[in-house]
């Protein structure tokens, strides 16, 4: 029997280290394969002559301002994204284990969290657009930085303040800095074609930064022997933040922005708003999309630990650290097939920009669907492990496409508040799926998640497919589409 174990042991680490090696190795050779397609479109891009350039409106000095405003923004992402993924792994282990709250009080302080997110999230786009995409961005370094130091705090009133301010600082954390990015883009003359390069090297610094995060986290708390040390230090990346912005960022508005106005709560822009979505067909299923893919998201960093321990045929703990690890290079792994994808697509010429995102947002809906499908339906741990993994990827692929439609469906004076007001309903159905108890009805809720991933796919290659070339060629009237 004591053999056996050890054997058991040894397996199941044996299988996610080697599985944890060869996703890397894949990464790797993704790379590459990468660097080698981004070449020759660079080599493409010498061949143009002046006229081609012009034809193509790029602008002469576009290169050099893709590299600025690149490590503007990768710089800035990298440390937000890395104050966020330090927070990640522990909440609930402090609030349960350290604090000893029952199990009600943790749902209770989640369920917070959400819901200020849902309820902050449309206000945060209007005051984006309205009074500045990097005054917000500053905000945000403010608050969050306000949430780290009320969780040190076990007091549960002061702890649901921190996750309210915790749920603001995610609405602008996730709408705020991709308006701001797109917006500087769009200033400098970039073709959306450099735009996609900079969110998918975005994705790719994401995924680095949120590996980083875990083991960094791990041993700090290894070391301290407290697991309120990571937001100590995630508070310390928020402060440099903080002072990275300043120095580096230049301020850019909505329409009507940086003029005083009386409507504090912007009902009326709201409105508008939704107006606009309830009438154009692609927003609406970009806005469906959005709540389908990222509501997965989320209640899927509820549902892999349990999911994986319930079909484990060894002894002993998961090495969690090797599993999450090898969920950060998946996505990896997708960013950098993004990039590869639409780098090819722009060297062939084979669709518009539109037309690409819009399809491969179709298909990565579809492969997340079966992904999650193939959960369900097995109770082999290796298959479910492998799934999860093909979903993490298509995570890394999301990301950019969404972005990318995003900036070129939505005009630049209601992007945030838009990108804001999709957030409503994904904060709405999280929430809902943790109230009803999705610990206890993980099939359900990946049934569940499936089956909106597979309609939201069905819709965008019916709707934005079907369309996104007539409005690439301006057939279509360009209303509140930038052009």
């Amino acid at each position: 029997m004591i053999i056996t174990r050890i054997y058991n042991s040894y397996t199941l680490g044996s299988f996610y280290e080697s599985w944890l090696a060869i996703l890397t190795v894949v990464c790797l050779v993704l790379l590459l394969a990468e660097r080698y397609v981004s070449k020759q479109e660079k080599n493409l891009q010498a061949k143009e002559s002046a006229d081609d350039r012009l034809e193509s409106q790029r602008a002469p000095g576009a290169a050099a301002a893709l590299k600025v405003l690149a490590k503007k923004y990768l710089v800035v992402y990298a440390i937000v994204m890395g104050a966020d993924w330090l927070q990640g792994p522990y909440v609930y282990s402090l609030y349960r284990q350290q604090y000893e709250f029952p199990e009600r009080w943790v749902a209770l302080l989640f369920v917070t969290g959400f819901v200020s997110a849902g309820m902050a999230a449309p206000l945060v786009g209007v005051w984006a657009d309205q009074h500045g995409r990097r005054k917000l961005c500053l905000a945000f370094c403010i608050t969050y930085t306000l949430a780290c130091i009320l969780i040190l705090i076990p007091s549960l009133p002061i702890l649901l303040a921190g996750r309210l301010l915790g749920g603001v600082s995610t609405s602008i954390l996730f709408s705020a800095f991709e308006s701001w990015l797109i917006s500087s883009a769009s200033s400098m003359g970039l073709p959306s074609g450099d735009l996609s390069t900079i969110m998918g090297r975005a994705t790719l610094v994401n995924g680095f930064v949120a590996t980083a995060a875990g083991v960094f986290s791990n041993k700090l708390v290894g070391a301290t022997e407290n697991f309120a040390s990571p937001f100590i230090a995630s508070g310390l990346l928020l402060v440099l933040g903080f002072f990275v912005i300043s120095a580096s960022w230049t301020e850019n508005y909505g329409s009507g922005g940086g003029s005083a106005t009386s409507d504090l709560w912007q009902v009326k822009r709201m409105g508008q708003a939704w107006r606009m979505v309830r009438d154009d067909p692609m927003l609406f299923i970009l806005g469906l999309t959005q709540t389908c893919f990222e509501g997965s998201m989320y209640l899927f960093v509820f549902i892999w630990v349990p999911s994986l321990q319930e079909v484990t045929r060894y002894d002993g703990t998961l090495p969690l650290g090797y599993i999450f690890s090898s969920f950060m290079v998946s996505m990896m792994s997708g960013s950098l097939l993004y990039t590869m994808i639409v780098t090819y697509s722009k060297i062939k010429g084979i669709d518009s920009s539109l037309t690409t995102h819009a399809k491969l947002s179709s298909i990565v809906c579809a492969v997340s669907a079966l992904s999650l499908a193939c959960s369900i339906s097995s109770r082999n741990e290796e298959v479910r492990f492998w799934a999860f993994c093909a979903f993490e990827a298509c995570v890394g692929m999301y990301y950019p496409v969404q972005g990318m439609l995003r900036g070129t469906l939505i005009s630049n004076e209601h992007r945030a508040t838009l990108s804001s007001l999709f957030r409503v309903p994904l904060n709405i159905f999280v929430v809902f799926s943790l109230l009803t108890g999705v610990s206890s009805a993980r099939q359900a809720v990946l049934a569940g998640s499936a089956i909106m991933l597979a309609f939201s796919s069905l819709m965008t290659g019916a709707v934005v497919v079907d369309q996104s070339d007539a409005v690439a060629q301006g057939a279509v009237g360009n209303g509140n589409r930038q052009a």
